[in-house]
Protein backbone atom coordinates (compact mmCIF):
# COMPACT_ATOMS: atom_id res chain seq x y z
CA UNK A 1 0.00 0.00 0.00
CA UNK A 2 1.26 3.61 -0.93
CA UNK A 3 1.80 5.91 1.48
CA UNK A 4 -0.69 8.81 -0.04
CA UNK A 5 -3.47 5.86 0.06
CA UNK A 6 -6.36 5.85 1.92
CA UNK A 7 -6.99 3.56 4.35
CA UNK A 8 -10.24 1.60 4.55
CA UNK A 9 -12.14 2.28 8.13
CA UNK A 10 -12.71 -1.06 10.14
CA UNK A 11 -15.46 -3.21 8.84
CA UNK A 12 -18.37 -3.47 10.88
CA UNK A 13 -17.33 -7.11 11.93
CA UNK A 14 -13.61 -6.21 13.81
CA UNK A 15 -13.80 -4.93 17.34
CA UNK A 16 -13.26 -1.61 18.18
CA UNK A 17 -10.50 -0.65 20.19
CA UNK A 18 -11.34 1.04 23.78
CA UNK A 19 -10.02 4.26 24.28
CA UNK A 20 -7.32 4.56 26.74
CA UNK A 21 -9.09 6.62 29.33
CA UNK A 22 -12.29 3.79 29.31
CA UNK A 23 -12.54 2.07 32.23
CA UNK A 24 -12.89 -1.53 31.88
CA UNK A 25 -15.97 -3.42 31.09
CA UNK A 26 -18.29 -4.95 33.79
CA UNK A 27 -17.11 -8.55 32.41
CA UNK A 28 -13.35 -7.47 33.01
CA UNK A 29 -13.90 -5.66 36.45
CA UNK A 30 -12.44 -7.87 39.39
CA UNK A 31 -14.66 -10.45 41.07
CA UNK A 32 -16.00 -9.26 44.47
CA UNK A 33 -13.65 -11.42 46.88
CA UNK A 34 -15.68 -14.59 48.50
CA UNK A 35 -17.18 -14.58 51.52
CA UNK A 36 -16.67 -10.59 51.34
CA UNK A 37 -20.44 -10.28 51.88
CA UNK A 38 -20.21 -12.70 54.58
CA UNK A 39 -17.45 -11.35 56.89
CA UNK A 40 -19.37 -7.93 56.43
CA UNK A 41 -21.89 -9.66 58.12
CA UNK A 42 -20.66 -11.15 61.22
CA UNK A 43 -19.26 -7.33 61.67
CA UNK A 44 -22.94 -6.23 61.64
CA UNK A 45 -23.80 -8.58 64.10
CA UNK A 46 -21.21 -8.29 66.53
CA UNK A 47 -22.00 -4.78 66.34
CA UNK A 48 -25.93 -6.00 67.23
CA UNK A 49 -25.01 -7.83 69.79
CA UNK A 50 -22.61 -5.51 71.49
CA UNK A 51 -25.83 -2.61 71.18
CA UNK A 52 -28.19 -5.57 72.92
CA UNK A 53 -26.12 -5.94 75.52
CA UNK A 54 -26.29 -2.14 76.23
CA UNK A 55 -30.07 -2.18 75.69
CA UNK A 56 -30.19 -4.85 78.78
CA UNK A 57 -28.64 -2.19 80.87
CA UNK A 58 -31.70 0.57 80.27
CA UNK A 59 -33.61 -1.05 82.85
CA UNK A 60 -31.25 0.18 85.69
CA UNK A 61 -29.40 -2.24 88.30
CA UNK A 62 -31.10 -3.64 91.81
CA UNK A 63 -28.58 -3.91 94.81
CA UNK A 64 -30.16 -7.23 96.89
CA UNK A 65 -28.99 -7.46 100.57
CA UNK A 66 -26.75 -4.55 100.71
CA UNK A 67 -24.05 -6.54 97.81
CA UNK A 68 -21.72 -3.38 95.94
CA UNK A 69 -22.35 -5.45 92.84
CA UNK A 70 -25.92 -5.00 91.32
CA UNK A 71 -28.10 -7.68 89.46
CA UNK A 72 -28.85 -6.75 85.93
CA UNK A 73 -30.22 -7.93 82.59
CA UNK A 74 -27.00 -7.46 80.81
CA UNK A 75 -25.41 -11.12 81.40
CA UNK A 76 -28.21 -12.36 79.56
CA UNK A 77 -27.22 -10.65 76.44
CA UNK A 78 -23.67 -12.34 77.37
CA UNK A 79 -24.94 -15.33 76.73
CA UNK A 80 -27.12 -14.79 73.86
CA UNK A 81 -24.05 -13.82 71.90
CA UNK A 82 -22.25 -16.52 73.14
CA UNK A 83 -24.98 -18.99 71.87
CA UNK A 84 -25.78 -17.44 68.75
CA UNK A 85 -22.84 -15.62 67.74
CA UNK A 86 -20.21 -18.58 68.22
CA UNK A 87 -17.44 -18.55 70.58
CA UNK A 88 -15.01 -15.50 68.38
CA UNK A 89 -17.72 -13.48 67.81
CA UNK A 90 -19.24 -13.25 70.79
CA UNK A 91 -16.48 -12.57 72.29
CA UNK A 92 -16.17 -9.82 70.09
CA UNK A 93 -19.31 -8.37 70.96
CA UNK A 94 -18.23 -8.21 74.51
CA UNK A 95 -15.47 -6.79 74.12
CA UNK A 96 -16.87 -3.95 71.72
CA UNK A 97 -19.05 -3.07 74.27
CA UNK A 98 -16.18 -3.31 77.40
CA UNK A 99 -14.20 -0.91 74.72
CA UNK A 100 -17.11 1.83 74.61
CA UNK A 101 -17.36 1.82 78.37
CA UNK A 102 -13.86 2.22 79.16
CA UNK A 103 -13.99 5.33 76.66
CA UNK A 104 -16.76 7.12 78.59
CA UNK A 105 -19.50 5.73 77.01
CA UNK A 106 -22.74 5.31 80.04
CA UNK A 107 -23.77 1.88 78.49
CA UNK A 108 -23.26 -0.26 81.46
CA UNK A 109 -26.53 -0.73 83.77
CA UNK A 110 -27.33 2.76 85.45
CA UNK A 111 -25.92 4.29 83.03
CA UNK A 112 -22.52 4.15 84.62
CA UNK A 113 -19.22 4.33 82.21
CA UNK A 114 -15.47 5.41 82.06
CA UNK A 115 -12.61 3.77 83.75
CA UNK A 116 -13.77 3.79 86.93
CA UNK A 117 -16.29 0.85 86.70
CA UNK A 118 -12.71 -1.24 85.99
CA UNK A 119 -11.86 -0.37 89.80
CA UNK A 120 -14.78 -1.41 91.56
CA UNK A 121 -15.78 -4.24 93.06
CA UNK A 122 -18.17 -5.70 89.66
CA UNK A 123 -14.70 -5.26 87.66
CA UNK A 124 -14.24 -9.39 88.10
CA UNK A 125 -17.83 -10.11 86.37
CA UNK A 126 -17.44 -7.30 83.65
CA UNK A 127 -14.07 -9.16 82.90
CA UNK A 128 -15.63 -12.60 83.10
CA UNK A 129 -18.39 -11.47 80.15
CA UNK A 130 -15.57 -12.13 77.65
CA UNK A 131 -14.31 -15.94 78.57
CA UNK A 132 -18.18 -15.91 79.83
CA UNK A 133 -19.52 -15.75 76.00
CA UNK A 134 -16.59 -17.60 74.47
CA UNK A 135 -17.32 -20.35 76.29
CA UNK A 136 -20.96 -20.54 75.81
CA UNK A 137 -20.50 -20.12 72.31
CA UNK A 138 -17.24 -23.13 72.56
CA UNK A 139 -20.03 -25.33 73.99
CA UNK A 140 -22.67 -24.18 71.35
CA UNK A 141 -20.00 -24.91 68.45
CA UNK A 142 -19.83 -28.56 69.41
CA UNK A 143 -23.26 -29.04 69.01
CA UNK A 144 -23.20 -29.14 65.12
CA UNK A 145 -25.80 -27.75 62.95
CA UNK A 146 -28.47 -28.25 65.56
CA UNK A 147 -27.15 -28.10 69.34
CA UNK A 148 -30.13 -29.58 71.34
CA UNK A 149 -31.90 -27.51 74.18
CA UNK A 150 -30.09 -29.60 76.77
CA UNK A 151 -26.98 -28.12 75.32
CA UNK A 152 -27.66 -24.62 74.98
CA UNK A 153 -28.92 -24.90 78.69
CA UNK A 154 -25.34 -25.90 79.58
CA UNK A 155 -23.47 -23.71 77.49
CA UNK A 156 -25.80 -20.36 79.26
CA UNK A 157 -24.96 -21.93 82.38
CA UNK A 158 -21.43 -23.10 82.15
CA UNK A 159 -20.34 -19.83 80.46
CA UNK A 160 -22.70 -17.15 81.18
CA UNK A 161 -22.64 -18.29 85.28
CA UNK A 162 -19.64 -20.58 85.84
CA UNK A 163 -17.09 -18.39 84.09
CA UNK A 164 -18.38 -15.22 85.13
CA UNK A 165 -19.02 -16.37 88.49
CA UNK A 166 -15.29 -17.61 88.73
CA UNK A 167 -13.87 -14.13 87.93
CA UNK A 168 -16.07 -12.35 89.72
CA UNK A 169 -16.02 -13.31 92.96
CA UNK A 170 -12.40 -13.70 93.65
CA UNK A 171 -12.32 -9.92 92.50
CA UNK A 172 -15.17 -8.70 94.34
CA UNK A 173 -13.36 -9.88 97.54
CA UNK A 174 -10.29 -8.67 97.03
CA UNK A 175 -11.25 -4.98 96.02
CA UNK A 176 -13.64 -5.56 98.88
CA UNK A 177 -11.68 -6.23 101.33
CA UNK A 178 -13.62 -9.52 102.48
CA UNK A 179 -13.04 -12.74 102.44
CA UNK A 180 -13.83 -15.51 99.76
CA UNK A 181 -16.48 -17.22 101.35
CA UNK A 182 -17.98 -13.63 102.17
CA UNK A 183 -17.87 -12.84 98.62
CA UNK A 184 -19.46 -16.58 97.38
CA UNK A 185 -22.14 -15.82 99.80
CA UNK A 186 -22.26 -11.91 98.21
CA UNK A 187 -22.36 -13.68 94.46
CA UNK A 188 -24.96 -16.97 95.41
CA UNK A 189 -27.66 -13.53 95.60
CA UNK A 190 -27.51 -13.49 91.99
CA UNK A 191 -27.84 -17.32 91.27
CA UNK A 192 -31.80 -17.58 91.24
CA UNK A 193 -32.11 -14.65 88.79
CA UNK A 194 -29.00 -15.77 86.22
CA UNK A 195 -30.67 -19.58 86.51
CA UNK A 196 -34.20 -18.03 84.78
CA UNK A 197 -31.47 -15.66 82.29
CA UNK A 198 -30.13 -19.28 81.34
CA UNK A 199 -33.38 -21.23 80.73
CA UNK A 200 -34.64 -17.70 78.75
CA UNK A 201 -31.10 -17.78 76.79
CA UNK A 202 -31.27 -20.94 75.91
CA UNK A 203 -34.79 -21.02 74.63
CA UNK A 204 -34.72 -17.74 72.76
CA UNK A 205 -31.26 -19.19 70.82
CA UNK A 206 -33.49 -22.27 70.03
CA UNK A 207 -36.32 -20.58 68.41
CA UNK A 208 -33.87 -18.52 66.61
CA UNK A 209 -31.97 -21.34 65.40
CA UNK A 210 -34.63 -22.85 64.03
CA UNK A 211 -35.70 -20.02 62.13
CA UNK A 212 -32.64 -18.89 60.86
CA UNK A 213 -29.92 -21.76 60.84
CA UNK A 214 -27.37 -19.16 59.91
CA UNK A 215 -27.98 -18.36 63.50
CA UNK A 216 -26.39 -21.85 64.50
CA UNK A 217 -22.46 -21.04 64.79
CA UNK A 218 -21.60 -24.25 63.37
CA UNK A 219 -23.70 -22.99 60.00
CA UNK A 220 -21.73 -19.86 60.16
CA UNK A 221 -18.62 -21.02 60.67
CA UNK A 222 -18.78 -23.21 57.28
CA UNK A 223 -20.23 -20.57 55.52
CA UNK A 224 -17.25 -18.35 55.47
CA UNK A 225 -15.09 -21.64 55.02
CA UNK A 226 -16.57 -22.53 51.98
CA UNK A 227 -16.51 -18.91 50.79
CA UNK A 228 -13.10 -18.53 51.45
CA UNK A 229 -11.98 -21.72 49.58
CA UNK A 230 -14.13 -20.43 46.36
Amino acid sequence: MRADEPTSPPSGDEPSRSSPNEGPSPDERPARPPGRGLVTGDLARVAVFAALIAVLGLPGTFFAFGNSVPITLQTFGVMLAGAILGSRRGALAVAVLLVLVAAGLPLLAGGRGGLGVFAGPSVGYLIGWLPGAAVTGWIVERGGHSPSIGRLLAACAIGGIGVVYLLGIPMQAVIGGLTLVHAAQLGAVFLPVDVVKVVLAAVVARGTQRAYPDAVPAVRQERLRAARER
